[in-house]
């Protein structure tokens, strides 16, 4: 079994000219991808990830994992952006709403922004536990995630003394250079390698993301066989019409020559928010640049159809939806009869809830679609690890192609620089003087 991709109601004629420009670009993106001599190319070390890490390379992920979670109440994960964003939509996918997976730890994360009382909260709920902490930067320097890892490298100093600690501080890091792989070095800390040729945002896959993912339980092996048979039906040699990666990029482009600049990513499942927040950075930094690209959003059904729902049905017609739809549950619950019925809802009974919930999407669909809202409809046959591999590689390969037939570099971020100048230069650090006179003339 396989995602699949259904783009009847996308609204796009792909019979027509311009479509048929826009699959022959997609498919030289896609072999650009594997060919390696698009722009960016030095960061293309995803594309056969999943069909090339080592036996060994897992093991020493799970071997590492188990011990963490052997030793570990809790584990923090310091990252941000694509240091955390992956594991965090897979551990929300896989895991219990309430609870953690039996007999391991509970995950949290911490890094990835700024708030004071967050991390006065974070600490203290540390109190009494046994704590570990897995540091996820290539430099080490990036504000968020150094922060908090300054504090919880002190408290878990304080509470186990330099020796233990180290054993309890995992390093996932540059394997050469930086200040996070110097501090590893100097304390002992056992580290992993963030492969110079993956980007933050397209790591998932690599110890970034497998190795918190591991310590909670899940199998990063199936993961990584969901996202290898993608990897294959996607490869350089599939046909488009077998290639659902370059389609998706396809009538994503084509919309958005249609005036369909924001692309809501809908679920109906609360277990898939992160999922869109790290498609978010994914598609976001990738092809938002030289003034172009289709802005990612995302709402989780059915709730936002409380809020925003007005809004995609009838306010400005820039939108397109994407919607990625569960087929089975992992539970079954069927909807109780009510003798009194006084909330009219005994029609529904002896109904699974996920029956009613697949109602509420098509029905949802098909509203939007009647109120110039065109539908992209992504199903999952099962929300495992399997499938969430294959729909992670789908939408980071889907995001490549889409990037270069954009036209931009789908591997860099340079506009993310610009807030930390001014940050740096607004608190004072050495060499921004002048800087910091210049902005605080234009805040006053």
């Amino acid at each position: 079994m396989t995602i699949k991709l259904n783009i009847k109601n996308a609204s796009v004629n792909l019979a027509s000219e311009e479509c048929d420009a826009l699959k022959k670009a997609a498919m030289s993106a896609n072999a650009s991808l594997h060919e390696k001599n698009g722009l960016g190319n030095q960061f293309l070390g995803w594309v056969n990830l999943p069909s090339s890490i080592s036996e060994a390379d897992i093991f020493e992920i799970e071997s590492t994992a188990e011990t963490l979670a052997e030793t570990s109440d809790l584990v923090v994960i310091a990252g941000i952006g694509g240091s955390y964003l992956g594991a965090k939509a897979v551990l929300e996918a896989l895991g219990d709403a309430f609870q953690p997976e039996q007999g391991r730890p509970k995950m949290l994360f911490a890094g990835h922004h700024l708030d004071e009382d967050y991390m006065y909260e974070l600490i203290r709920m540390l109190h009494g536990k046994r704590v570990s902490c897995i540091v996820i930067s290539k430099s080490g320097t990036t504000t968020e995630p150094a922060l908090a890892f300054r504090i919880l490298k002190q408290y878990i100093e304080k509470q186990y003394g330099k020796e233990d600690a180290a054993k309890r501080i995992v390093a996932v890091t540059d394997k050469e250079k930086g200040a996070l792989k110097q501090t590893a070095d100097k304390e002992g800390y056992k580290t992993f390698v963030i492969p110079d040729d993956v980007g933050g945002r397209f790591s998932v896959l690599t110890p970034v993301g497998l190795l918190p993912i591991a310590v909670a339980g899940f199998d990063i092996r199936l993961l990584l066989k969901g996202a290898a048979d993608m990897e294959l039906a996607s490869g350089i040699d599939a046909a488009y019409e077998n290639n659902i990666c370059a389609q998706y990029a396809v009538v994503r482009n084509a919309l958005y020559k249609q005036g369909k600049h924001i692309e809501l990513l809908a679920n109906y499942s609360p277990k898939l928010h992160f999922l869109a927040e790290w498609w978010k950075q994914l598609f976001g930094e990738s092809e938002g640049k030289q003034n172009k690209g289709i802005f990612p959003a995302s709402v989780d059904f059915t709730s936002d159809l409380h809020s925003l729902g007005q809004y995609i049905q009838q306010g400005e017609r820039i939108l397109f939806e994407t919607v990625i739809s569960i087929k089975n549950p992992q539970y079954e619950f069927i909807v109780p009869e009510d003798p009194e019925n006084l909330d009219q809802l005994n029609f529904m009974a002896t109904k699974r809830i996920s029956e009613v919930n697949r109602m509420a999407e098509l029905g949802t669909m098909l509203a939007h679609l009647d109120g110039g809202v065109p539908n992209i409809r992504i199903e999952i046959p099962e929300l495992s690890a399997y499938f969430l591999g294959q729909l992670i590689y789908f939408f980071q390969k889907a995001c490549g192609i889409s990037g270069y037939m954009l036209e931009v570099n789908p591997f860099d971020q340079p506009g993310v620089e610009d807030y930390k100048r001014n940050m740096f230069a607004l608190l004072g650090k050495p060499g921004y003087e002048a800087e910091n006179q210049k902005l605080m003339t234009r805040i006053e």
